[in-house]
């Protein structure tokens, strides 16, 4: 089980003619989807909000907030695949954030 991760240039499956464009796909493996389960809260935090079994969409804002959710995150982490996974998710989400308009999707087993 794990979770894949997508930056795209705009909101995926919106229903519009012209579909976004994939800027970033990462596969951190079961890492990603084991620090999140172990370290995140759903009521208290957005990265505890992400299905591990079906899809989870953040926007600009949305990954904005989550950046020091991930810092947090990292520093819980207690392997190196684990840490791995979260450097790669806190570099998706700086980038959701820098990019106006951008979306990063998560797409769970």
């Amino acid at each position: 089980m794990g979770i894949d991760m997508a930056l795209y240039d705009g909101r995926p499956n919106d229903g519009r003619r012209t579909r976004p464009r994939m800027l970033h796909l990462s596969s951190p493996g079961e890492a990603l989807t084991i620090a999140l389960a172990r370290h995140t809260d759903p009521a208290h935090h957005r990265l505890g909000r992400i299905d591990p079994y079906g899809d989870t969409l953040f926007n600009e804002q949305d990954a904005g907030a989550a950046f020091e959710e991930a810092t947090a995150l990292l520093a819980r982490c207690t392997t190196e695949e684990q840490r791995a996974a979260v450097r790669d998710l806190r570099n998706l989400l700086a980038n959701c954030t820098a990019i106006p308009g951008s979306w990063l999707a998560f797409h769970g087993d």
